[in-house]
């Protein structure tokens, strides 16, 4: 790893939000390669990050301003990435189900899976089963659902149920999570995932789509 993409990879592991950008600009200048930037300068970091959460080194402010510090530096590499024709390693739809509004939660699992090299189509939160569809109609692989009301939990159930009955029952896999949400909760409404936390989600939507 050279002495840039070793910055790249540090700033991102160490929150550093403005210095990801400039690090991530100077690796260009360099000639680096976009993709050898993403992959080896910030996926690694993020997949470091997220090994780190895991172990109880981090804790959710360090992942976030790791996710945020990844974000930056992503905002200049995508247009080259764009260019290169740069695929995405998958495609995942995420929201906070309908009549919930936090989004705390689902904000940290849409970062940590964007640094892990995934497209995100983010519906924001009060999501309906009928806009997560759409979503599936544009190319998503994964549903990712989340909520922090015990009274908004049943809107997962009709959002499996919703995609169960549409044409995409077999294309698309469904992961839950949020802090009432359990393993049995979700095998209860047939999810094809649960994740505790943002690294865990990651983990499964890898496995999702292995």
């Amino acid at each position: 790893m050279s002495e840039t993409m070793h910055k790249i990879y540090q700033s991102i592991v160490d929150g550093q939000m403005d210095s990801t950008a400039g690090f991530v600009q100077e690796a260009l200048d360099e000639g680096i390669d976009p993709s050898t930037v993403l992959n080896e300068g910030m996926i690694s970091a993020m997949r470091y990050v997220g090994q780190l959460f895991e172990e109880g080194e981090y804790y959710v402010p360090e992942m976030l301003v790791a996710a945020r510090a990844m974000k930056n530096g992503l905002g200049i590499l995508r247009p080259l990435l764009v260019e290169k024709d740069v695929e995405p390693v998958g495609k995942v739809v995420v929201g906070t189900v309908k009549g919930d509004l936090h989004d705390i939660g689902k904000n940290l699992v849409a970062m940590m899976l964007e640094g892990a090299g995934y497209e995100i189509i983010d519906l924001g939160t009060n999501v309906d089963a009928s806009s997560f569809l759409e979503a599936v109609q544009d190319g998503a692989q994964v549903i990712g659902m989340s909520a922090l009301l015990t009274t908004t939990m049943r809107g997962m159930k009709e959002v499996i149920e919703a995609v169960k009955n549409s044409e995409f029952r077999y294309q698309v896999k469904v992961i839950v999570g949020g802090a009432p949400i359990t393993q049995d909760f979700a095998d209860q409404i047939e999810a094809d995932a649960f994740a505790a936390d943002a690294s865990s989600a990651v983990r499964e939507v890898n496995r999702l789509l292995a």
